[in-house]
């Protein structure tokens, strides 16, 4: 059972490890991301982040996508994140069971405008967030579990 679609450019950190795993049961997290597949670096230091009696998976967006419709992440209490905007836009096509979107945390940049206390976009990100919305998912932002939610479509 999905329990959380997460957008977090930090990927694997404090408020996923501890907050959300602990505030919703979670027993294992799944990372679905592309670049971290290609590098050591990244993957060993998720490891190191992973809270202890979790399950950690990490796999490229199109495999994550196919273990999720596939069925085989259903014995799980799962938290799935990604890096971007770009790449929840990507599993949301992917796999439209999915009905809800976190924005934990984004980069600032001079391209972006900041809709939330950590969430920044840009005009594109913004464009893709209004289309999940539109296709029905819920999109909220809230860093941490226990956070109040602000719904995206009433800041975008």
């Amino acid at each position: 059972m999905i329990k959380l679609v997460r957008v977090d450019h930090r990927l694997l950190h404090g408020q996923v490890a501890f907050s959300w795993t602990n505030g919703l049961g979670a027993d294992c997290i799944l990372i679905a991301n592309d670049m971290i597949m290609n590098s050591d670096v990244w993957k060993t230091t998720l490891r190191l982040g992973k809270p202890s009696g979790v399950k950690l998976v990490m796999k490229n967006l199109e495999d994550a996508i196919k273990a999720i419709n596939s069925g085989v992440t259903d014995k799980y209490k799962l938290i799935i994140v990604v890096q971007t905007i770009e790449d929840a836009k990507k599993l949301l096509d992917g796999c439209p069971l999915i009905k809800s979107l976190n924005l934990g945390n984004t980069k600032e940049s001079k391209m972006t405008k900041q809709i939330g206390k950590q969430v920044f976009v840009t005009k594109e990100e913004e464009k893709l967030l209004k289309e999940v919305i539109d296709s029905g998912v819920e999109v909220e932002i809230r860093p941490l579990v226990d956070d109040k939610k602000i719904y995206a479509k009433d800041v975008l």
